[in-house]
């Protein structure tokens, strides 16, 4: 059998990248079913923790009526979503959803969602705590099809943002609740990447994060830079781009690659 041409080398080559681009694609933000009655403008594969935001972004309100997806970082913990409208970003001063995975309680199956205005480092409570903007329509489900994804929904009230087009948003994983309140988080790069900006006027895609701020030298595990800490509690990269590569959309490479297996074979 004669060795393959160069063509046929780029054939295999081109498969080879297409089907697991393909296959994210597939798992991206997009593809989530969420229960009748429930969707959503535009969504974004955030760049950590393998989470996920959508929403629609009312601007006459103005207001956010958003779906947060991510697993928590163990079976029985908690994920959590929110807006810091302080311009330095970060987790202190976050205005954060929270759901509990089994819902706080030993008797509830549901999630439960909590409020947290996160004004320091110390550790949650069992009670919420009023946030900056006016909640509604608060719940939360487990997805379906496995991986233990929390869908954490909510509307909110963005008055006090007033013009602004994009927002300091953040998010978060753990692992454990104790006694109906979150438990510390991971500090591992990855959750202290769990920040960004969320362009709310067009449905934009939201932007990466500046880059991982590590554990600052004073040694209290808190980031650099500003003063802030991406730590939950203390009151990635994944896109919907994934499946690009070099600019060419998973369906044109498969293509392309079945293209030139049927060359190669032919």
């Amino acid at each position: 059998m004669a060795p393959p041409t160069a063509t046929q080398r780029l054939a295999l080559l081109l498969l080879a990248v297409a089907l697991p681009a393909a296959a994210m694609s597939a798992s991206s933000c997009a593809g989530e079913q969420f229960p009748s009655g429930r969707t959503y403008a535009a969504c974004e594969d955030l760049p950590s923790l393998g989470a996920a935001l959508h929403w629609t972004y009312d601007a006459s309100v103005p207001s956010l009526l958003l779906a947060f997806v991510a697993a928590p970082a163990a079976p029985g913990g908690w994920v959590a979503w929110g807006i810091n409208p302080a311009a330095a970003g970060g987790m202190v001063g976050a205005q954060a959803l929270v759901a509990l995975a089994g819902g706080g309680a030993v008797s509830s199956s549901a999630p439960a969602v909590r409020t947290y205005n996160i004004t320091g480092y110390a550790p949650l409570g069992k009670a919420s705590t009023p946030i900056a903007f006016p909640a509604t329509d608060l719940s939360a489900d487990v997805a379906g099809g496995g991986g233990g994804k929390v869908r954490l929904y909510a509307t909110l009230r963005l008055e006090m943002v007033g013009t602004k087009k994009v927002v300091n948003h953040v998010w978060q994983v753990g692992s454990s609740v104790t006694r109906g309140a979150p438990d510390v988080h991971a500090m591992d790069p990855e959750n202290l990447a769990a920040m960004g900006k969320l362009v709310l006027s067009d449905g934009a895609a939201a932007s990466p994060p500046a880059a991982a701020r590590g554990p600052s030298s004073s040694g209290d595990g808190r980031d650099g830079g500003d003063g802030s800490s991406s730590r939950l509690p203390s009151s990635g990269t994944r896109s919907s781009r994934t499946a690009d590569t070099a600019g060419v959309s998973p369906p044109a490479l498969v293509g392309l690659a079945l293209l030139g297996f049927l060359t190669m074979v032919g």
